[in-house]
């Protein structure tokens, strides 16, 4: 049945960014679909967990520094076997000019969103190979992963990265049967967009060019995140797939 293509049962996934928005959506969508989860957070994901319940586990780490790495893989097999998919959600966000955007600002956007990112996909890479079991690895891209955007140059230059790391994992990993791909949130009520949502002239100028004449919500990322993680999407590979509404189409 074309069914069972798109259910995760026995697989364990990790997600970063599980306490809020998009990343805890997945992580109830995976849930839902027989996965279990680990979702790793700055903060405890309590309510995340309460969604989720036991086939949930928390792992809090502060993701703008590459150490906390080994500990997230160790609890992960430590608590659940095994590593199946891994989704690196979690992401920060600096508004600023460009004319006046600091270095201490830059370095905590890409630390976060691409140096972590890369170095946390390459340990559940080796993992994945380790096993002999092939895996998912998904990437949160953006929409500034294809446009300029404003105020952001960090966040638009970590996100333009991803997806071209995307692409280069894609390339050298299928051999071992792992596919990487992206998702690209189009714009989506989250605390990262928070700011842009209570500006009353750029949630309106927004809000105009999307077809679907909406902001979007973690519910609408649930169907792409779950068929990027299953075995529906085994000969997909090197893809960032748009969730926007349209944006990009306009």
């Amino acid at each position: 049945m074309i069914l069972d293509k798109f259910s995760l049962k026995g697989k364990v996934a990790i997600v970063t960014g599980s306490n809020t928005g998009l990343g805890q959506g997945i992580c109830r969508a995976y849930v839902e679909a027989g996965a279990k989860v680990v979702g790793v957070s700055r903060r405890p994901s309590t309510e995340t967990e309460e969604i989720c319940g036991k086939n949930f586990y928390n792992v809090i780490a502060d993701l703008s520094s590459v150490d906390v790495i080994p500990e997230i893989i160790a609890k992960t097999v430590d608590k659940f076997g095994r590593v199946d998919i891994l989704v690196n959600n979690a992401g920060v966000i600096k508004r600023q000019d460009s004319i006046e955007f600091s270095e201490e600002d830059w370095d905590s956007v890409l630390n976060v969103n691409l140096k972590t990112v890369f170095f946390l996909t390459q340990a559940v890479a080796r993992k994945f190979m380790e096993q002999k079991s092939g895996g998912k690895i998904i990437n949160i891209a953006s929409m500034l992963s294809y446009q300029g955007g404003v105020r952001v140059p960090s966040y638009t230059a970590s996100k333009s990265a991803i997806k071209g790391v995307t692409m280069t994992l894609a390339n050298e990993w299928a051999k071992y049967g792992i596919n990487v791909n992206g998702i690209a949130p189009g714009y989506m009520a989250t605390n990262n967009t928070q700011a842009l949502r209570q500006d009353e002239e750029r949630s309106a100028d927004i809000l105009a060019r999307i077809p679907a004449g909406r902001w979007g919500t973690p519910a609408d990322l649930e169907g792409a995140a779950v068929f990027l993680a299953s075995s529906a999407s085994d000969y997909v590979n090197g893809f960032t797939l748009a969730v926007d509404g349209g944006w990009l189409g306009r």
